[in-house]
């Protein structure tokens, strides 16, 4: 018996448009979510706060971003994603635009923490997830990878921007500049986003007469099918493998060198622009590393793949407190190899989570992971903003932080691949 040919693909199938759009609100999410980064300094020039005030206060921002996550996917089940991607570009615009009237700590809690953290945190890894589940039978990592790569970009586009106008302006005018990239995205996130290919009489992309059809939208509470899909999967050893490789991968990224590594640059005597500029270099080849990492992931082992990204960005956090040493080689040569393997882990760690879970509960699963993800990112930053306090610089948290990284490439190659028990209806 032959087996069933794929169905017609368009030439441009709705499913790109939906990569698109995403990545569009990824990338204004992703420049709203490194802001801080730029903004540490001057918070501490205009209001007297220190660097640990600043660090506790985006840690929140980093936690919430994780754990909003796993529900922002069940959400999307429920409301569909049109609907939370709209409340998630509406908050991270309130947080933004709202920091404007702050005077005090806990308004940069409320702003850059709070609203600014749950906003991120809808419109983050588990939407791309949420889109790929949805719209692609095939070329998953390809989408995925194309999706991730947005947080790249938006360190990319937004933060040489964001380091110049904090500059010459003040801490305010990036705090504006982001806000208005994310109002400017409500109007078309409105008009083209869609919650299925059957709302505009397709199928999934690559999907053959034998596909079967998209999961019927959940019934139950988001909250509650959150919850539950959490205890079904944390029952499983690959869910925690997969949580603590991922809480690594937020201490490593997001956490210690994208909330510390402008301010390390000035430490060793560097502009904010130009530390904002490296940063940007790093994202540059992201886009590369991450979009690579999708397509690998399609054709190659998973474990294997996480197991070489870890490893390599260990060995870079390692060299990086040597790399200041070096006139010319040293700082690009961190920044081509860390920048290559920034986020490259989302597609084979997104593959795994629904090759373990199945589809219906493989983005509410790795929400799940992403919290560990952020977890991990507001430890690091915590513990990185006390340690440079009390020790003057970065060098040691820099070392520890990559050899916990070299340590995980050897985690997660014991990932296994078999499923767990049905989920709990």
């Amino acid at each position: 018996m032959t087996a069933p040919r794929p169905a017609p693909v368009r030439r441009f199938h709705y499913a790109w448009v939906m990569v698109i759009v995403t990545f569009l609100v990824l990338l204004a999410a992703a420049g709203t979510r490194s802001a801080p980064g730029v903004l540490l300094v001057p918070f501490e020039k205009s209001f007297g706060w220190t660097r640990a005030d600043t660090s506790a206060a985006i840690s929140i921002n980093l936690v919430l971003y994780g754990l909003v996550g796993p529900f922002a996917a069940a959400l999307m089940q429920a409301i569909g994603v049109r609907r939370t991607v709209l409340a998630a570009l509406t908050l991270l615009s309130a947080g933004s635009l709202g920091s404007l009237l702050m005077h005090n700590v806990w308004q940069l809690t409320l702003s850059w923490g709070v609203l600014v953290g749950t906003g991120s945190g809808m419109a983050a890894l588990t939407l791309g997830a949420t889109v790929v589940n949805r719209w692609f039978h095939t070329r998953r990592g390809l989408a995925m990878g194309l999706m991730t790569a947005s947080s790249a970009t938006g360190q990319l586009v937004f933060l040489p921007l964001l380091a110049m106008l904090a500059q010459r302006y003040g801490w305010q005018a990036p705090a504006l500049a982001v806000g208005l990239a994310t109002l400017a995205m409500l109007p078309f996130a409105a008009w083209l986003l869609r919650d299925s290919p059957a709302q505009v009489g397709l199928r999934t992309y690559g999907a053959t007469a034998s596909t079967p059809d998209e999961a019927p939208r959940t019934a139950m509470n988001p909250a509650r099918l959150a919850i539950t899909t959490l205890v079904d999967a944390s029952k499983t050893r690959g869910f925690w493998l997969l949580f603590a490789s991922f809480f690594v991968c937020g201490a490593s990224t997001n956490g210690f060198i994208g909330t510390h590594f402008i301010s390390m640059c000035i430490d060793q005597g560097y502009s904010a622009v130009q530390g904002a500029g490296l940063l940007a270099a790093m994202g540059a080849f992201d886009l590369v590393g991450t979009t690579l990492s999708g397509w690998l992931s399609d054709r190659y082992s998973s474990r294997v793949l996480l197991s070489w990204y870890y490893g390599l960005r260990g060995l870079s956090l390692i060299f990086l407190p040597f790399a200041f040493g070096f006139d010319f080689f040293g700082l690009p040569v961190f920044a081509v190899f860390y920048g290559l393997d920034w986020i490259a882990t989302v597609p084979p760690t997104v593959r795994l989570s629904n090759d373990l879970f199945g589809r219906e509960r493989g983005a509410i699963v790795f929400g799940w992971v992403v919290a560990g993800h952020q977890l991990g990112a507001a430890s690091a930053a915590v513990l990185a903003g006390t340690m440079r306090a009390s020790l003057g610089n970065y060098q040691l948290v820099t070392i520890m932080i990559g050899v916990v990284c070299v340590l995980t490439a050897g985690l997660v190659l014991r990932i296994g691949s078999q499923r767990p028990r049905p989920a709990i209806a």
